[in-house]
């Protein structure tokens, strides 16, 4: 295990402009929302967000990967500019989302892949690559989530996922978001501010909410199966890197040691200043995903088997 960082004296990626483009794709019959960084004919990488954030938490690490990679960054179903199910019940899942994860996959012509995920998207990831993304998914970075969750931390996350408040004004959910997301480290001014920016939607009454369908905390109790992927992870035979925050209550340190153990036995560093979960924007935790990719990509890695133009 390696420990990195120190909580007072980030040192700070050098933020500059987005450059993106920001396509819809029809996938399990939903309109899909997602950005796509970097130029097309290098290897690809898929990042994909936690349970109630949105693409838009990537911008400073997809800016610095899409250097060397095309960079992939979806809005789940019911987050972010991605369509709402009718059916919650039906669609809010992990066997819908590691479908929808397949279903985007080849509609952009993807042969091999490397994935980046976050909490959920960690979780995604992992079936995906255990499963009908086995021979595509090359590597894979799991930020913050082990194969099973502790009952305590699910109880938290259901229970401000599941009622999201309302706000008067951008300023309001900015200092709201900034209490909620603490654990997630340190972020900029301009950060917070995006993050604010990108997470809200105007309510019927006129005041602000968040960006996401209340239903898809439901999940957490209804589906706890989903979450229990020791099974998959023992499969897997793909490099994984394992990104924890040190205060995480949603990985702890027995289930992370016990990875660097079990099926591919992944590499394990953990971000001090963090809990769940480390926000991927400063040069220690992007350096580590970096030198992981260098190490284990090369530019012949990712094919295109042919391009969508949405």
């Amino acid at each position: 295990m390696k420990t990195q960082g120190h909580p007072g004296t980030p040192t700070v990626v050098q933020e500059c402009a987005p450059a993106f483009a920001s396509h819809y794709l029809r996938c399990s019959n939903h309109e899909i929302h997602y950005l796509d960084w970097g130029d097309s004919k290098n290897p690809t990488i898929i990042m994909w967000h936690g349970l109630a954030r949105t693409c838009r938490d990537f911008d400073v690490l997809a800016a610095r990967l899409s250097r060397r990679f095309r960079v992939i960054c979806p809005d789940t179903l019911g987050r972010g500019l991605s369509q709402w199910s009718s059916v919650p019940a039906r669609d809010y899942c992990m066997d819908a989302y590691v479908a929808l994860a397949g279903e985007l996959v080849e509609a952009l012509g993807l042969r091999r892949l490397h994935w980046i995920g976050t909490s959920m998207g960690g979780a995604i990831g992992l079936r995906a690559a255990a499963g009908p993304l086995r021979e595509r998914i090359a590597t894979l970075v799991l930020n913050d989530i082990g194969p099973t969750l502790p009952s305590v931390a699910v109880e938290r996350i259901r229970d401000y996922v599941g009622r999201p408040p309302s706000f008067d004004t951008v300023l309001e959910l900015e200092a709201w978001m900034r209490q909620a997301y603490l654990p997630f480290g340190w972020q900029s001014d301009a950060q917070w501010r995006s993050m604010a920016e990108h997470s809200l939607r105007r309510l019927p009454d006129g005041r602000l909410g968040l960006h996401y369908d209340p239903a898809i905390a439901a999940q957490l109790s209804t589906r706890p199966e989903d979450f229990e992927l020791w099974a998959a992870y023992d499969s897997l035979r793909q490099p994984v890197l394992l990104l924890r925050g040190a205060d995480s209550d949603l990985l702890s340190p027995e289930i992370a040691e016990a990875m660097t153990r079990r099926g591919p036995r992944a590499r394990r560093v953990d971000f001090a200043g963090c809990g769940h979960a480390p926000a991927l924007n400063v040069d220690d935790q992007i350096h580590e995903i970096e030198g992981f990719l260098h190490l284990h990509a090369s530019h012949g890695l990712t094919q295109t088997l042919r391009r969508q133009e949405p």
